[in-house]
């Protein structure tokens, strides 16, 4: 039965990546490693400075998306996790066009302090991280090792509406599959959210 399971996860992560090009594909490294962002604590950080010897996990996110708030305490799970692993965590608020209501810098600041998080929670200005990584969802994650090269990205696990029915938590298993040596079975998930809110 469970590799049946497996089966069809495979089946639907393979059927569930979109067949076009894509703009930052797995292998790549990290980009726009040197950027300064605004942390939700009043720090510049750049993802350079939040790589680990053991990788950095990149988590597209926002306030009020009805996705965000589904995946919450998942999102609080893993990078919980991802910090006890050594491996760097932040998450990125992109949406520029929502930037002077839901998601301004005073609503990140409330946001992340309500929901106790422990790691950086930064402004993407003008969305170029998100550009940069052709990230569209949120949450929709992109996970470095520790050379900076993109292993997996995705979704955090098979169920994003319904934490009940999960039958694979992708990104858990993807990282425990890195810090491990081992090849990574599911590369890439299909990312379902709310779309990043950009400038027009």
């Amino acid at each position: 039965m469970k590799i049946f399971v497996l089966l069809i996860t495979l089946l639907f992560s393979v059927w569930s990546t979109p067949f076009q090009t894509d703009p930052f594909p797995l292998g790549s490294r990290l980009p726009k490693a040197a950027l300064k962002m605004k942390d939700i604590s009043g720090k510049l950080i750049s993802l350079s400075d939040l790589k680990t010897n053991n990788g950095l996990l990149v988590i597209f996110g926002s306030n009020n998306c009805p996705y965000m708030v589904k995946n919450r305490q998942r999102i609080k799970d893993i990078a919980a996790y991802g910090l006890k692993k050594n491996v760097g965590v932040v998450i990125l608020n992109s949406n520029e066009g929502t930037r002077t209501s839901d998601d301004s810098y005073q609503s990140m600041q409330q946001y992340g302090t309500a929901n106790g998080y422990k790691w950086p929670y930064a402004l993407d200005s003008n969305h170029e991280l998100a550009d940069a990584f052709g990230a569209s969802r949120t949450p929709e994650c992109y996970l470095f090792n520790g050379k900076g090269i993109l292993v997996y990205h995705g979704a955090i696990d098979d169920s994003p509406v319904d934490e009940t029915k999960i039958l694979r938590r992708h990104l858990l298993e993807a990282m425990n599959e890195m810090l491990s040596g081992k090849d990574i079975l599911i590369k890439e998930s299909r990312s379902i959210g709310c779309s990043i809110e950009r400038k027009n």
